[in-house]
């Protein structure tokens, strides 16, 4: 009989002794629940007679859940639980596998959702908020280049209008290809002190935008910026889905992602005010840069004091907090929690190998030219509508909330139906119907054309954090999960796209970008539901091979580390 502690994250007790453990815990459930009122966090798993390895019991998923809120039950003895296989838990896989029900954590008793959910709401006001503040000024420190071109910023400081195209281009050069070495360096480094390092610099290097003087000098801070905030958004993301169940992410993701629609509008209003000041030593766009690089210094002081390492280190919890918060990943991540700290050799063999990733990269590319590429000129499309300076600013402010909105409610609709892949393709949708309508429309309709612009902002900022919660929850190992997250912002190459596809030279009805953009947006929704297909028919084949397996081979194959993570054949990938 395999042992608790050959799995990936193990216990010292072997699994036949686990199995006598049950049966006794069950007989203390049976008694616990003719006790009204009695504080969960208060009762304790039995532990004598660990000794007899005759009472064969099943791994009830009421059990599990039973003991991930009972004090008593360590994290090390749950993680072995959930690898132990007998004749019904192998169905009960087999069922999973068909029907593509992806396991995970999900609280299934009224008592454990109110610790599950107080638990979750600690999280969210103590982890959340200020990762959600910092990625606001991210995004605006990324986009006020175009809100500063709205102002003559080219022309104040004597370099062509195609100069600022380039420069853009060239901050993705730096930010794309360096995103999985910056999030794997942080990782090791510690991802706390990691944030508080980037986020200081990348606000040092906005205030420099101010004080640029040639297009060699522009370009030079943009690819210093491009390597400044390159770890941020797949640290953020791994570093999140270290506190929340896979099925809990997606709607925490957008909160997070929602920023970088907020920041246009915000952005928006901020240029908007600026660009009103009309005297002083600076230029407008100047106080602009100088404002929106202030704040994520600041910022950067404060995250090594409000952000924990992890749950077991949350300041903010009590100790039976903590416990459970290390238990329900547990559980939602069926034991696969040794890379938390760390990123392994064969992590990186694994990313390589991993086929879902590389299909999901091309498609994430194409989609990511909306909220990636567009976004940073479309100030600029605004204008060309016929909106002047500062008004074209404020004219953007519509759109980007209407694009927060809808991201929000499709990524709790994601989670709370505990499903991807539709989701995705109902942002797409909504881009591709809000292209269609601008480019169809003349300029001079410019209602119309305004509104197809509010129509694809609505449904650019959909995909990206649903894709991520949709692949972070199909790759169960930290150390792997942190570098195909990174890797998945690849993508943001699209923004060269953008800014090569929206050249002054096409304004200022801007057709044929939009056109082409239309074009790649058709191609990324095929690509998703590709994705969709590759992915079902995993589950498929996975289920034939377990319906050829004994219990103990399903358990072997659970507790072996001849394959790790979702490649294990009792992984279930979610759709």
């Amino acid at each position: 009989m395999p042992r608790a502690s050959d799995s990936r994250r193990g216990s010292s007790l072997p699994i036949a002794s686990l199995r006598h453990l049950h049966t006794l815990t069950s007989a203390k459930m049976s008694a616990h629940s003719l006790e009204k009122d009695s504080p969960i966090h208060q009762e304790h798993a039995g532990e004598k007679d660990v000794t007899s390895l005759n009472n064969e019991h099943h791994v009830s998923e009421a059990m599990l859940h039973h003991e991930a809120i009972m004090s008593g039950v360590t994290a090390d003895r749950l993680a072995a639980e959930t690898l132990y296989v007998d004749q019904a838990k192998a169905e009960e896989l087999g069922r999973e596998l068909r029907s593509n029900q992806q396991q995970g954590y999900h609280p299934i008793t009224d008592e454990e959702r109110k610790v599950h959910y107080a638990l979750n709401r600690k999280f969210d006001l103590c982890v959340l908020p200020l990762l959600i503040l910092i990625y606001l000024f991210n995004g605006l420190d990324r986009s006020n280049l175009g809100n500063a071109q709205t102002d003559n910023f080219s022309t104040d400081i004597g370099i062509p209008a195609s100069s600022v195209n380039t420069a853009s281009s060239l901050f993705f050069a730096t930010f794309v290809p360096l995103q999985p070495f910056l999030a794997a360096f942080g990782k090791r480094f510690g991802q706390i002190y990691f944030l508080t390092v980037i986020c200081f610099c990348w606000g040092l290097l906005t205030i420099c935008h101010a004080f640029v003087k040639s297009d060699s000098q522009l370009i030079a801070v943009r690819l210093l910026m491009g390597i400044a905030e390159s770890g941020f958004y797949p640290t953020c993301l791994s570093y999140l889905s270290l506190f929340y169940p896979r099925h809990d992410l997606a709607f925490r993701f957008a909160l997070f992602y929602g920023m970088y629609a907020v920041a246009g509008a915000f952005g928006g209003l901020i240029a908007f005010g600026i660009f009103q000041i009309q005297s002083g030593a600076l230029y407008p766009w100047q106080y602009l840069f100088i404002l929106e690089g202030c704040v994520p210094i600041v910022l950067s002081c404060f995250i090594p004091f409000v952000l924990s390492r992890d749950p077991k280190s949350a300041w903010f919890l009590k100790p039976h907090e903590r416990e459970y918060a290390e238990k329900r990943m547990v559980i939602d991540a069926a034991a696969n929690l040794n890379g938390t700290y760390k990123v392994s050799k064969r992590d990186v063999i694994e990313i390589v190998k991993d086929w879902k990733l590389w299909f999901i990269l091309p498609a994430n590319t194409l989609a990511g030219t909306c909220p990636q590429g567009f976004t940073i000129f479309f100030p600029v499309v605004v204008k060309g509508l016929g909106y002047a300076g500062a008004l074209a600013n404020l004219m953007t402010v519509p759109p980007y909330v209407c694009g927060a909105i809808v991201l929000v409610i499709f990524a709790y609709s994601s989670d709370k139906c505990k499903e991807r892949t539709f989701h995705i393709l109902g942002g797409m949708l909504i881009i591709i119907v809000g292209l269609i309508i601008t480019v169809s429309l003349p300029l001079a309709n410019t209602g119309g054309r305004y509104a197809g612009l509010l129509i694809l902002l609505s449904g650019s900022f959909v995909f990206s954090p649903i894709v991520s919660a949709w692949y972070a929850g199909n790759t169960p190992e930290p150390g792997k999960r942190t570098i195909g997250l990174a890797i998945i912002g690849w993508g943001n190459v699209s923004g060269i796209i953008g800014s090569e596809l929206f050249q002054a030279q096409y304004g200022p009805d801007y057709r044929y970008p939009l056109q082409i953009t239309l074009g790649l947006m058709v191609v990324a929704f095929a690509g998703y539901v590709l994705v969709h297909i590759l992915l079902r028919l995993a589950n498929r084949s996975r289920a034939k091979k377990l319906a050829n397996m004994t219990p103990q081979q399903i358990e072997d194959e659970n507790t072996s580390d001849v394959r790790v993570g979702d490649k294990k054949y009792t992984f279930v990938y979610g759709l």
